[in-house]
């Protein structure tokens, strides 16, 4: 799962495909789909497919031609639901897309459960058979209940609509016997969240040294180092750390990662499913993390 957040048009190509551990190289072991949501003038633009990424022509040109302030992919490895492009992420709905890593072992037990707390208006969209896809409209679900509907999501919104996903999730599904995995990332692209629920996550917000430096507009302190200010000029959020020159910090489960349509990121824990994570530079100076 890979999602990407910048200020100016990028390419992603080495993430998704050169990289010694790209997304289409994890296709070795996620070999049931795959799918790419780019965003043009503030629309989603979504291709997905059954076929193995590494594998597939279409993948390899994508990833050739894709340049975005905002992406979402994801190469999917079957643990509900058959192999089948419906079944493929990201899912979406109107402006939002969205993407899980992980696993219901018990969705078929609890399906009914889980879909009686999405919106009606939202249950007759979910067209595949799996867990994944409910968990996007339950986002969704939440997110509307906040009143985010037709407007622009506050940070505060997103977070809780993710962070009250995966508690409702956990009280319908876990059990004494199985406990669900729920990382999910979701965009609207203008916004990007993302919620460690039990698969490994990890983010970058600068590089060691920038390959574009000498020509890139907008370069800044925050592109080569830490961020002290909360705003950041590119976000990547990943399942792996990817080869290259980003440095990168995981989540610890239940950690919330907000980037706002500002820029501006905030992570952490959510307090009791009521605030928002304090903004960047607060979780990153040593009293907070040591």
């Amino acid at each position: 799962m890979f999602g990407f957040r910048s200020v100016i048009k990028s390419q992603v190509h080495r993430s998704l495909l050169a990289a010694e551990n790209a997304l289409g190289v994890q296709s070795n072991q996620h070999p049931d789909g795959w799918g790419v949501a780019y965003f043009v003038d503030g629309a989603p633009h979504l291709t997905r497919s059954p076929k193995t990424a590494l594998d597939d022509a279409l993948f390899r040109r994508l990833s050739g031609v894709v340049a975005s302030e905002t992406v979402l992919a994801h190469v999917r490895q079957a643990t509900q639901g058959e192999n089948s492009v419906l079944n493929c992420h990201p899912f979406q709905y109107g402006r939002w897309v969205g993407a899980h890593n992980g696993d219901i072992p018990n969705f078929r037990d609890k399906q009914s459960e889980l879909e009686a707390e999405i919106a009606p208006e939202l249950r007759r969209f979910v067209l595949g058979d799996t867990d994944s896809e409910r968990l996007f409209f339950l986002f969704l679900t939440r997110l509307e209940r906040q009143g985010a509907r037709g407007r622009l999501a506050s940070a505060s919104e997103l977070t809780l609509a993710l962070a009250e996903t995966v508690a409702i999730t956990r009280r319908i599904c876990d059990s004494a016997e199985s406990r669900a995995q729920l990382t999910l990332v979701v965009t609207d692209g203008q916004c990007l969240g993302a919620i460690h629920g039990g698969k490994g996550l990890y983010y970058s917000t600068h590089k060691k040294r920038c390959a574009d430096r000498e020509k890139c507009p907008s370069l800044s302190s925050e592109c080569e180092a830490p961020t002290t200010t909360g705003y950041v000029n590119h976000l990547i959020v990943s399942s792996e750390e990817l080869s290259g020159e980003n440095v990168w910090t995981a989540f610890r489960e239940g950690d919330v990662l907000v980037v706002d349509h500002r820029m501006q990121v905030s992570f952490g824990a959510p307090d009791a499913l009521g605030s928002s994570p304090p903004k960047l530079p607060i979780l990153m100076s040593p009293a907070v993390l040591g």
